[in-house]
């Protein structure tokens, strides 16, 4: 009875936990601290390339980190236009070096805090960057907060990477997880858990698209004919786009940007197309590119050139033996809330893909449960909060004590 009444505190808007593990009471403890640093970062606006912003935000951070004894390191960014990134490193006295990675940087620009604040209406909390992923971020202080307050140091290292432009492909951060996981012997990823209440095991690839096209300039009045109209040349390259897939668990291909000339009297001498390709495998994602190049060689409008161009973002996280033993381990600690969780994928690219083409076992989705990403409606769950926050510093604590599962 007494963890049947835990289990159904923890699903209401402000839960007092009586259960076995100490931990899970310390979670729900800790939520009203949570959500007021939650409340503080979601209240900055920090879209990618937001330097001023990025700032601020780790003008919040940084001081809980060091609260923890945690060592920082600030790191410029390897790209211009980027706010520094920071890495946060706790030391004990075990075995287990431990990585995580979250983001802080949004797909929202300035003024948007301004329009649609933080908000909490007792179901869920909205914002910009609520979920994805500032609310994942502040999931991975507080974990760490939950291991200091116990005093649980049997790790030899948790490093937590706080990174400033990940949704553009983390450009101002790649060396850098390169270096970070040269000494990690697992990844845990900070990303919202998808509904109803899932780890992430899979994600597609990210590759940017463009097609673009150079015609000649003329007066569209005075001689249209001495032109050479690029957007024309680029509406035949885009005829065959609806042979494309847009949705579902496969490869998807989706025009995102459009533009073509500068002035309404001009016959316009550039236009582009700029594509978001997502695949299962980067086989699946160079036959897009393939298909898209075959269809460049034919041009309607005597006179332009058609180039595509590919910018590789993230590769895609292939499900693995390494990544499903951790989604098993972690579902056995959940079960600690009364809760179960399941496993999927997405299209959405991190930086576990990157961990795993390393070889360094990766699990992902481990932040409060949420939707609406990229878009006004983004919200997360407050039901989730304190369990995804036991969830992640109980697996923390089980890969100190356990190891990483073989791979």
């Amino acid at each position: 009875m007494r963890s049947l009444i835990a289990a159904t505190l923890l699903l209401t808007a402000a839960p007092t936990v009586a259960a076995a593990d100490g931990l899970l009471a310390a979670a729900a403890a800790a939520r009203p601290d949570q959500l007021r640093l939650l409340e503080s970062v979601v209240n900055i606006d920090s879209g990618t390339g937001d330097v001023d912003g990025g700032r601020k935000v780790i003008a919040v951070l940084a001081p809980r980190l060091t609260a923890l004894d945690a060592t920082i390191e600030t790191v410029p960014a390897e790209a211009a236009g980027l706010p520094d990134n920071i890495v946060a490193v706790v030391r004990g006295t075990g075995k287990a070096r431990i990585l995580m990675i979250g983001h802080i940087d949004t797909v929202f620009g300035p003024g948007t805090v301004a329009k649609r604040p933080f908000a909490n209406d007792g179901t869920r909390l909205h914002g910009p960057g609520v979920g994805d992923e500032k609310g994942g971020v502040v999931e991975g202080i507080m974990a760490l907060q939950l291991l200091h307050d116990a005093r649980f140091t049997d790790f030899a290292s948790i490093t937590l990477l706080i990174e400033t432009s990940e949704e553009r492909g983390s450009p101002g951060t790649r060396r850098l997880i390169d270096r970070l996981l040269n000494t990690a012997d697992v990844e845990l990823n900070l990303e919202p858990g998808d509904a109803p209440d899932k780890l992430t095991v899979w994600r597609k690839s990210s590759t940017v698209v463009t097609i673009d096209v150079t015609g000649r300039a003329a007066h569209a009045g005075v001689a249209p004919q001495d032109g050479r109209n690029a957007a024309v040349e680029l509406l035949h390259q885009l005829q065959g786009y609806d042979k494309f897939p847009h949705t579902g668990d496969q490869t998807t291909v989706n025009l995102t940007l459009l533009s073509a000339g500068t002035r309404n009297n001009i016959i316009p001498d550039h236009a582009t197309a700029t594509f978001s390709v997502r695949a299962r495998t980067a086989t699946a994602a160079d036959a897009v590119l393939a298909q898209l190049e075959a269809t460049a060689k034919t041009i309607a409008v005597p006179g332009t050139t058609v180039t595509i161009g590919h910018e590789p973002a993230f590769p895609p996280l292939a499900e693995n033996p390494a990544t499903a033993a951790l989604a098993a381990r972690a579902a056995k600690l959940y079960a600690v809330t009364g809760r179960t969780i399941g496993t999927g994928g997405n299209g959405g690219a991190s930086e576990s893909a990157m961990a795993a083409a390393r070889g360094v076992p990766a699990l992902d989705g481990l932040g409060p449960i949420g939707g609406g990403f990229h878009s006004d409606g983004e919200f997360v769950q407050l039901a989730s909060v304190t369990p995804r926050l036991y969830l992640l510093a109980a697996l923390l604590r089980d890969i100190a004590t356990n190891g990483v599962p073989a791979h």
